[in-house]
């Protein structure tokens, strides 16, 4: 058993970066321990190959500080939501044991099929992990929390909270512009519309978008179907004015 603290779900190589990459390694940083869980090889995409991915994938792990990187390999731009791939979810989160679980934004919305089909499924298989009777032969556990990664998802709601990644948004960077297959060059990448500049400039616009809504550099935003509880007012950090 692993027993992650954080654990990155996301539809193909690269989408965890994407999306949560300076979290993962602000995360890691302050030692806890998580891991990146690939629901595809990516093996659909015009440009490279899933082996070439793979590599790029653990070299954007080590960047981040990665603990545990998996594929579950589901067929990619085929993602659906049925028993058995809940089952095959939930079998992983048995034996990684993730407090908390990084999921893509909620459906409707989205570019990609496999993005809206995955946040689904993810939350789905999350609850099912807890059933004691299905898939006996690994002990039940259900993560504690989900949170949904909402960048550059202007067309969604406003965030319940924002991770400032002011320290660790050079790494979420670099981490990305390891998947050269997919980025070199680039001018938008899943879920980011292309306004042509680079790539990695549009990133840096969008964090700091969100960083300016905390009053940091550089953010990532997450939603919650939960209300965030809050013990001490006083403890609140983003000044109103």
């Amino acid at each position: 058993m692993s027993n992650l603290d954080i654990l990155a779900v996301a539809p193909h190589p690269d989408d965890a970066e994407l999306i949560c990459g300076g979290t993962l390694a602000r995360a890691a940083r302050q030692g806890k321990r998580v891991g990146i869980l690939d629901l595809t090889r990516g093996e659909t995409a015009s440009l490279g190959t899933p082996e070439l991915r793979a590599e790029e994938a653990q070299r954007a792990s080590k960047i981040l500080g990665v603990s545990v990187r998996r594929s579950l390999g589901l067929p990619d731009a085929g993602i659906t939501n049925t028993p058995e791939t809940r089952q095959q979810l939930a079998r992983v989160f048995r034996e990684l044991r993730p407090r908390v679980v990084i999921a893509p934004a909620p459906a409707p919305f989205g570019r990609h099929p496999d993005h809206r089909v995955a946040a689904e499924l993810i939350r789905d298989a999350v609850f099912i992990a807890g059933l004691r009777k299905l898939d006996p032969e690994v002990p039940a556990f259900r993560p504690h929390k989900i949170v949904h990664a909402i960048t550059y998802r202007e067309d969604f709601v406003r965030p319940t909270f924002v991770v400032d990644i002011t320290d660790t948004f050079e790494a979420k960077l670099a981490a990305i512009a390891e998947f050269s297959s997919q980025f070199a060059g680039a001018t938008q990448a899943g879920e980011v519309y292309p306004n042509g500049e680079p790539l990695a400039d549009i990133i840096r616009h969008h964090s700091a978008h969100y960083g300016s809504l905390i009053r940091v550099k550089y953010g990532e935003p997450f939603f919650t179907t939960e209300t965030m509880r809050i013990d001490d007012l006083t403890l609140l950090e983003v000044s109103t004015f």
